[in-house]
């Protein structure tokens, strides 16, 4: 408080300083208001005093419509200005042609009104977590919400007028946010209503969550259509706009969730009415049968999660309209509803009995009693597919010294039936004596030793 004194003190000295100067120098009324203008240092002072006048009628307005504000609200407000500060400053470089005293004030005028706009959500959602509204607090809201509302449609209207007349210019930018604004406060509105009906009456409303969800639903609808269609006409007439782009991602964002929420909590309260069980007499007397929720004894009408937790069928309702989680152990009810309804995987058969130490070796498949199995592909790069051969057959008997000499001289003649077989045993891709595989035939020539034939003369085919 004595800061803003100090500050608005000093201003109050700096303006008049600068003012007494302009009217000493030039003695009357009009030159006076030129030299203001033209000079810098002068403007400088006179926007510092316009700021502070804004601050001063800014917190005056605070202490009509909302009295003292919570730590929340001031939290909130904080945050969200610094975001609005930084997408003005961008606006003024995409309009830095349009750059006039003019520019900067409807620009503040906008942060002001912003910030009310912001204040005023906040108050109404208020509204659900205080148990005694005064009827003072329904007048500062109605009346709030009157004036922003009010102002919002003016500044729209003065806009598309502006537009029209003029052609495409910064009020395209104008118009765009306070028809964004427009929409808030009629959510805000919708909001207040719905919170005063439930304050009404006596029992709890189980379907004031249903309007609170498709409510914000609407709203979502309308900011991405608006967002869309402000991008798509400053591209096309003069630029992209970068100020415009976290505002849209979060009303995309928003909307998103909306609809999510949406589909959400219509499965979670139809597995509520389907799949959970009814809270029996035992079930209650084994757990404190107080909900939660709405702090009441349960009597008839309670519901049972997977999770073993009972709560009131209405509660539930009104909880899942907002988030599927139980209210006592955060747990998610739609992911542990499709465990539970998930199928049990098959059974393993069991291990087969392990065969006896001297048992004889299992013969391959696809093979032929007394064949060896073919080498499996891949383990000779440069020969095969190498077939099942059978096994060699067993070794002859050393020849005695009386035949030794009749053998010899069947090896060095042999007769033209030995030498077709011996042709034939050598031909490419036969099977050689005591190897296990055949060759695949070579491709040129025959043998490896053989000379390779010379090329045709040149120039002859």
């Amino acid at each position: 408080m004595v800061r803003a004194a100090l500050v608005t003190v000093t201003s109050l000295a700096l303006t008049g300083a600068v003012v007494a100067h302009a009217y000493f120098l030039k003695h009357q009324f009009y030159p006076t208001v030129v030299y203001l203008t033209k000079s810098s240092p002068s403007m400088a002072v006179l926007y510092i005093q316009a700021f502070v006048l804004v601050f001063l009628l800014g917190k005056f307005m605070r202490k009509v419509f909302f009295g003292q504000l919570r730590a929340a609200e001031m939290e909130h407000l904080i945050e969200r200005s610094w975001y609005a500060v930084t997408e003005t400053c961008l606006a003024f470089t995409v309009f830095r042609d349009d750059f006039s005293p003019r520019f900067v004030a409807l620009f503040t005028l906008l942060l002001f009104l912003k910030c009310f706009h912001w204040l005023a959500e906040d108050r109404v959602d208020f509204m659900e977590r205080s148990p005694n509204i005064s009827w003072v607090f329904h007048l500062r809201v109605l009346s709030l919400m009157g004036l922003l509302g009010v102002m919002d449609f003016l500044f729209v209207n003065h806009a598309c007028h502006s537009i029209i007349t003029r052609g495409a210019s910064v009020q395209l930018v104008f118009g765009f946010e306070y028809a964004i604004l427009l929409t808030m406060v009629l959510t805000t509105f919708i909001k207040y209503i719905l919170h005063t009906i439930d304050l009404q009456s006596e029992n709890p409303w189980d379907n004031k969550a249903v309007y609170m969800l498709y409510t914000d639903l609407f709203t979502g609808v309308v900011k991405v259509f608006l967002y869309i269609a402000f991008m798509t006409i400053m591209i096309k007439v003069h630029t992209f706009p970068l100020f415009a782009i976290r505002p849209m991602y979060l009303a995309m964002r928003q909307f998103k969730k909306a609809v999510t929420d949406a589909v959400m909590s219509r499965r979670a309260i139809r597995n509520m009415n389907t799949l959970y069980p009814d809270a029996t007499p035992e079930d209650l007397q084994a757990s404190d049968n107080v909900c939660i929720i709405c702090r009441e004894e349960m009597v008839t009408g309670a519901k049972k999660l997977p999770c073993n937790h009972i709560f009131h069928s209405s509660c539930l309702r009104s909880w899942f309209q907002r988030q599927q989680t139980c209210p006592t152990c955060r747990m998610d009810v739609l992911r542990a509803t499709n465990n539970n309804q998930a199928p049990a995987p098959p059974q393993a058969p069991p291990p087969a009995p392990a065969a006896p130490a001297n048992a004889p070796a299992a013969q391959p498949p696809n093979v032929a009693p007394g064949m060896l199995p073919g080498f499996p592909p891949g383990i000779f790069p440069f020969w095969g597919p190498f077939p099942a051969v059978p096994p060699p057959a067993a070794a002859a008997p050393t020849p005695s010294k009386d035949t030794s000499h009749h053998l010899h001289n069947c090896t060095t003649q042999p007769t033209a039936s030995t030498a077709d077989a011996a042709a034939a045993a050598a031909a490419p891709g036969s099977a050689v004596p005591g190897f296990p595989f055949s060759f695949p035939p070579p491709p040129f020539p025959a043998a490896p030793w053989l000379p390779m034939p010379p090329p045709p003369p040149f120039g002859k085919l």
